[in-house]
Protein backbone atom coordinates (compact mmCIF):
# COMPACT_ATOMS: atom_id res chain seq x y z
CA UNK A 1 0.00 0.00 0.00
CA UNK A 2 2.80 2.46 0.88
CA UNK A 3 4.50 1.68 -2.45
CA UNK A 4 1.33 2.72 -4.26
CA UNK A 5 1.15 6.00 -2.31
CA UNK A 6 4.83 6.69 -3.04
CA UNK A 7 4.27 5.94 -6.74
CA UNK A 8 1.29 8.35 -6.88
CA UNK A 9 3.25 11.10 -5.09
CA UNK A 10 6.21 10.75 -7.48
CA UNK A 11 3.91 10.64 -10.51
CA UNK A 12 2.05 13.75 -9.29
CA UNK A 13 5.33 15.61 -8.72
CA UNK A 14 6.52 14.73 -12.24
CA UNK A 15 3.20 15.86 -13.74
CA UNK A 16 3.38 19.14 -11.81
CA UNK A 17 6.99 19.70 -12.97
CA UNK A 18 5.93 19.06 -16.59
CA UNK A 19 3.04 21.52 -16.33
CA UNK A 20 5.34 24.17 -14.81
CA UNK A 21 7.92 23.62 -17.57
CA UNK A 22 5.31 23.93 -20.34
CA UNK A 23 3.85 27.07 -18.76
CA UNK A 24 7.20 28.79 -18.35
CA UNK A 25 8.52 27.84 -21.78
CA UNK A 26 5.32 29.02 -23.49
CA UNK A 27 5.57 32.56 -22.17
CA UNK A 28 7.02 34.79 -24.86
CA UNK A 29 9.70 37.11 -23.59
CA UNK A 30 10.82 40.04 -25.67
CA UNK A 31 14.52 40.15 -26.39
CA UNK A 32 16.33 43.25 -25.14
CA UNK A 33 17.88 43.65 -28.61
CA UNK A 34 14.62 43.22 -30.54
CA UNK A 35 13.31 46.80 -30.18
CA UNK A 36 16.32 48.05 -32.16
CA UNK A 37 15.57 45.51 -34.91
CA UNK A 38 12.14 47.13 -35.32
CA UNK A 39 13.52 50.58 -36.24
CA UNK A 40 12.17 51.63 -39.64
CA UNK A 41 9.07 49.43 -39.53
CA UNK A 42 5.55 50.78 -39.60
CA UNK A 43 3.25 50.14 -36.67
CA UNK A 44 -0.42 50.49 -35.85
CA UNK A 45 -1.43 52.54 -32.84
CA UNK A 46 -3.63 50.33 -30.68
CA UNK A 47 -4.06 52.69 -27.72
CA UNK A 48 -3.85 56.47 -28.01
CA UNK A 49 -0.30 57.80 -27.81
CA UNK A 50 -0.59 60.84 -25.57
CA UNK A 51 2.45 60.80 -25.86
CA UNK A 52 2.68 57.27 -24.41
CA UNK A 53 0.54 54.31 -25.39
CA UNK A 54 0.77 51.02 -27.25
CA UNK A 55 1.52 50.06 -30.84
CA UNK A 56 1.24 46.78 -32.73
CA UNK A 57 4.33 45.69 -34.70
CA UNK A 58 4.41 42.31 -36.44
CA UNK A 59 1.58 41.03 -34.25
CA UNK A 60 3.22 42.05 -30.95
CA UNK A 61 1.95 44.79 -28.66
CA UNK A 62 4.72 47.19 -27.59
CA UNK A 63 4.73 50.16 -25.23
CA UNK A 64 5.55 53.25 -27.26
CA UNK A 65 6.14 56.98 -26.96
CA UNK A 66 5.47 59.52 -29.70
CA UNK A 67 8.45 61.74 -30.47
CA UNK A 68 7.97 65.39 -29.69
CA UNK A 69 5.16 64.68 -27.24
CA UNK A 70 2.63 64.47 -30.07
CA UNK A 71 -0.74 62.87 -29.69
CA UNK A 72 -1.48 60.09 -32.19
CA UNK A 73 -4.81 58.29 -32.35
CA UNK A 74 -5.44 54.64 -33.15
CA UNK A 75 -5.06 53.56 -36.77
CA UNK A 76 -3.56 50.98 -39.10
CA UNK A 77 0.09 51.50 -40.09
CA UNK A 78 0.01 55.13 -39.00
CA UNK A 79 3.39 55.45 -37.25
CA UNK A 80 7.02 54.53 -37.98
CA UNK A 81 9.41 53.15 -35.36
CA UNK A 82 12.36 55.56 -35.15
CA UNK A 83 14.12 54.33 -32.02
CA UNK A 84 13.86 52.52 -28.73
CA UNK A 85 14.48 53.29 -25.09
CA UNK A 86 14.62 50.16 -22.98
CA UNK A 87 11.73 47.99 -24.10
CA UNK A 88 9.61 50.97 -25.24
CA UNK A 89 9.59 52.06 -28.87
CA UNK A 90 9.93 55.65 -30.04
CA UNK A 91 7.57 56.40 -32.93
CA UNK A 92 6.57 59.29 -35.15
CA UNK A 93 3.45 59.73 -37.26
CA UNK A 94 3.71 58.80 -40.94
CA UNK A 95 1.41 61.60 -42.12
CA UNK A 96 0.83 64.86 -40.32
CA UNK A 97 -2.74 66.20 -40.21
CA UNK A 98 -3.39 68.98 -42.72
CA UNK A 99 -5.50 71.08 -40.35
CA UNK A 100 -2.63 71.57 -37.91
CA UNK A 101 -4.64 69.91 -35.13
CA UNK A 102 -2.87 67.18 -33.16
CA UNK A 103 -3.48 63.70 -34.56
CA UNK A 104 -6.14 61.70 -32.79
CA UNK A 105 -8.48 64.63 -32.01
CA UNK A 106 -11.02 63.67 -34.65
Amino acid sequence: MSALVLFIVILSALALALVAYVFLSSRHRKSSRLPFDLVGRTASVERLLNPEGFVLVDGELWPARARGGMRVGPGRDNVRVVGAAGSALEVEPLARPESGAPAGDS
